[in-house]
């Protein structure tokens, strides 16, 4: 889906990161777009907003409902022009490339490691040190783990993706010997 949306999201990210640089809420609108990210995602809240016969009004009014406290007037008018313009479900999205704005800008770099088994705070760390000399930039990282991958490591920085798995190994064996 993000690729898919990533360029009616592009503007709205650009716009809600100038905004938050300008007024140094970055955390804030960071939180912020997190929270709507994970509502909007919400099987059910999805079938809504997905739902041409569900006005925009009662949308938007729904999410900034859920969003209680938690949404500035800034993120409610966000939600507001998103809705009318039948945009919410790319918040997501939006909330993507905002976090890669403001890494860019903070000199910080996403790393989504997937192990085959639950990594320890010193295999963390171990990682994380290789990584800042790599990439020569402060690193912020989301563990998962896939049994599938056998055994090792499977790391993916942006577009770098560095595969220590033995199920990777497995497969670029396979295709070096043509199977």
């Amino acid at each position: 889906m993000a690729t898919e949306f990533s360029s009616i999201a592009r503007p709205y990210a650009e716009a809600v990161f100038s905004h938050a640089s300008e007024n140094d809420k970055l955390e804030l609108w960071s939180e912020m777009l997190a929270f709507m990210s994970v509502a909007v995602n919400d099987d059910s809240l999805s079938k809504l907003i997905t739902n041409p016969l569900v006005e925009s009004v009662k949308l938007s009014d729904l999410l900034i409902d859920i969003g209680g406290g938690r949404l500035t007037q800034e993120a409610q008018n966000l939600i507001r022009l998103l809705a009318n313009n039948k945009r919410l479900i790319v918040i997501p999205v939006i909330a993507e490339q905002f976090e890669a704005l403001k890494n860019q800008s903070e000199g910080a770099i996403d790393v989504e490691i997937t192990s085959a088994f639950e990594m320890k705070p010193a295999q963390e760390q171990v990682i994380v040190s290789a990584l800042k000399n790599k990439f020569g930039r402060e690193v912020n990282i989301s563990n998962k783990t896939d049994e599938n991958l056998i055994g090792g490591i499977r790391i993916k920085a942006g577009d770098v993706v560095i595969d220590g798995s033995i199920k990777g190994q497995l497969q670029k064996l396979a295709n070096e010997l043509g199977i």
